[in-house]
């Protein structure tokens, strides 16, 4: 059975899709530019998906499975790719999402990142952080600026991930990946032993909770430069998403301390070529200026919107205006964008005086 899992990773890699999805009843599921295709063959019944799940996993994890009913975890197809792999139960059967991670890391300029992230890789310290929802490529975007880091500067950088995605080797830089659950028990406390380890850099995963937030503002606070990710939809929600996190006695504190830390927010939303060749992406960015500082400070994120549209000489943009550039160049329609706005009538306002 393993032997047919993988071949139908290899499928995933060939067909160029980002996902592959199992199922009791259904046929397996490729994800290509955002959208589902069922594949030809014959649905799975639930035996056999037990078996695919099984046959990827090692002692150690099928425990891990039987006791939580759901597990994160690396796997190779040798030659092929890494992929991400979730299994999980739904209605008392075996579900599987499998996601491709290309061996090769892509470049910066590969993925249309704004240049602005190489003037934040190249901080001595401070809190970057990419936002966006699920899927949008955080993570491939926080591999290609590690990646860069790595050929261009003399630093120790240390990352913290579940799980380990894209695997980097010392160019310039020294290099140390460490995986929730299997090197370290969780973000908070691999973030707190990182502060020991001589790191210059240091990327945390996702900040999923109170202690890892605040050993990772911390440690920016102490001299590091620290890359990470949160689910939400623009720079404003980012901010009042950190400092909501915090006991309300507390929250004053924590709006000044994230406007001393903080670097930089790149939201980014992947959208479908107007053309159907894959993907683009589309950019938020907030940069720290005297304003924005006081804005946080101040609890004033309502105002941050603003401060966005007007500040593009220190590198920022809304959303909506990168999603009308792309529209203006021929690269995405105006009804993919119109999908992924924040503000509407923000976009046709600008896409009218476009």
């Amino acid at each position: 059975m393993r032997t047919d899992i993988d071949v139908l990773l290899r499928t995933l890699v060939i067909r160029k899709a980002s996902d592959l999805h199992f199922q009791a009843g259904s046929s397996p599921v490729f994800r290509i530019n955002g959208e589902l295709f069922f594949s030809d063959i014959k649905p799975m019944t639930a035996e056999e998906v037990e078996e695919y799940a099984y046959s990827v996993l090692s002692d150690v994890r099928k425990e891990q499975f039987n006791k939580n009913n759901y597990i994160d975890f690396s796997y190779v197809v040798p030659s092929i790719a890494r992929f991400r792999v979730n299994i999980y139960r739904q209605q008392g059967n075996v579900g599987i999402a499998a996601r491709v991670i290309p061996f090769e890391i892509p470049s910066i300029e590969d993925l249309g990142l704004p240049s602005i992230v190489k003037d934040l890789a190249s901080k001595p310290n401070g809190l970057v952080i990419f936002a966006g929802p699920c899927g949008c490529g955080k993570t491939t975007s926080l591999a290609a600026i590690v990646n860069y880091i790595n050929t261009n500067f003399k630093k120790h950088i240390i990352t913290i991930e579940d799980p380990i995605e894209f695997t980097h080797h010392n160019a310039s830089s020294v290099l140390n990946q460490r995986e929730v659950g299997v090197d370290t028990e969780s973000f908070a406390i691999a973030l707190k032993n990182a502060l020991r380890e001589d790191p210059n850099i240091i990327l945390v995963g996702e900040m999923r909770d109170l202690d890892t937030i605040s050993n990772a503002m911390t440690a920016a606070e102490t001299g590091h430069l620290v890359f990470t990710t949160l689910h939400t939809s623009d720079a404003a929600q980012t901010i009042d998403r950190i400092v909501d996190v915090f006991p309300a006695h507390q929250q004053m504190q924590i709006r000044i301390q994230l406007g001393a830390v903080l670097k930089g927010i790149i939201v980014q939303s992947l959208l479908r070529k107007a053309n159907g060749s894959g993907r683009v992406a589309a950019f938020e960015i907030m940069t720290m200026t005297s304003g924005a500082k006081s804005l946080i400070k101040d609890g004033k994120t309502n105002q941050i919107y603003s401060l966005l549209q007007t500040g593009r000489q220190h590198g920022m943009q809304t959303l909506e205006s990168s999603l009308v550039e792309l529209c203006k160049n021929g690269m995405v329609s105006v009804e993919e964008a119109k999908a992924k706005v924040n503000d509407l009538q923000a976009f046709e306002h600008l896409l009218e005086g476009h």
